[in-house]
């Protein structure tokens, strides 16, 4: 096990390397990061333009400046803003918290009713729950993720003003002031939660609880399960404590895989309820052709995607013990 982790690690080096250097060129080549600066009114002087493009790199050879940004990342630097202001290194690391709250919040929502609504449907197959949540599958699976949370947020401001009072939080992570305690500080976090963990879980509901219904139907109709039914074992047991656990391996899968695409929806998600997270930060970054700001971000949701991989890779193994690794 300890040899294959290794293995995968040693694999994942030249995957996020090449990832970064094609996005590197992809957004070195769209445009002139100094382009709004340049426009200024009035405009800034030759010298000080000169300084700029210094300090941000821009009179190096292409190569030699991504070379000076992946090197600088090793020693936890991520390179030079076009916002003077800006400390990318410090800027992603207080946005990733706010980011991960959330979806590891939503992943969990999502799972739990994927697993619970996909094994329903399974072994209640052709029926009318069955086809109940068939629907609501596809209803939310069919829905832009924007509009879905347009719609969710119109609906928490519709629910805070017929019950007089603020129920859900439809706008930033937290309040700017809040009163009390550190009890008063969790529900405040917590209604501002409410509405994007909702948002970003039904979307990934959908499909997820699809796979899981199709992967939960497959081990019901495999042998071993149909000689434990022999055996005359009861249907409940057969189906929690036998084919449950190797039709979850399936998910692993998904759930993994899928995180980039959490991630993607994360920053629609977090534009609508203007929630200061990675997903602001990107959106702002690419406004402002901030190479190395964008550049920082697809580090961190590359590693994210990898390591969540090798997660699921290794758990295999616990899921099912006929998966070894060498």
């Amino acid at each position: 096990m300890l040899t294959y982790t290794l293995r995968r690690l040693l694999v994942a080096v030249p995957v996020i390397v090449a990832s970064t250097f094609v996005v590197f060129l992809l957004v070195t080549l769209s445009g002139d990061p100094l382009a709004n600066f340049k426009g200024k009114n009035p405009p800034p002087s030759p010298q000080v333009i000169l300084v700029e493009e210094q300090r941000l790199h821009l009179d190096e050879p292409l190569l030699k400046r991504y070379w000076s940004w992946i090197t600088g990342v090793l020693h936890g630097d991520f390179g030079p803003s076009v916002r003077t202001n800006l400390d990318i290194g410090h800027e992603i690391t207080t946005r990733f918290g706010v980011t991960i709250r959330l979806i590891a919040l939503a992943v969990v929502l999502a799972l739990v009713l994927a697993v619970v609504v996909g094994v329903v449907s399974a072994v209640k197959q052709y029926s009318g729950v069955d086809y109940g949540f068939t629907f609501a599958a596809f209803l939310f699976l069919s829905m832009p993720s924007f509009w879905f949370a347009v719609l969710l947020k119109q609906a928490g401001i519709s629910l805070n003003n017929l019950l007089g009072n603020q129920v859900v939080y439809t706008i930033g992570e937290r309040s700017v002031l809040v009163e009390g305690g550190a009890w008063a500080h969790l529900v405040d976090t917590a209604g501002h939660m409410v509405l994007p963990t909702i948002s970003l879980a039904l979307i990934s509901f959908g499909a997820w609880s699809r796979f899981q219904r199709a992967s939960m139907l497959d081990v019901l109709n495999s042998d071993y399960v149909l000689f434990a039914r022999a055996k005359g074992l009861s249907r409940r047991r057969v189906t929690v404590r036998h084919a449950l656990r190797t039709a979850l391996i399936p998910m692993v899968t998904v759930t993994a895989l899928d995180f980039a695409a959490l991630v993607s929806g994360a920053v629609i998600t977090e534009t609508v309820f203007q929630w200061r997270g990675l997903g602001d930060f990107l959106v702002s970054s690419v406004e402002q052709r901030d190479v190395y700001a964008v550049l920082a971000w697809l580090l961190v949701v590359a590693v994210a995607v990898i390591v969540f991989n090798l997660i699921a890779d290794l758990l295999y193994a616990l899921l099912d013990p006929r998966i070894r690794y060498e």
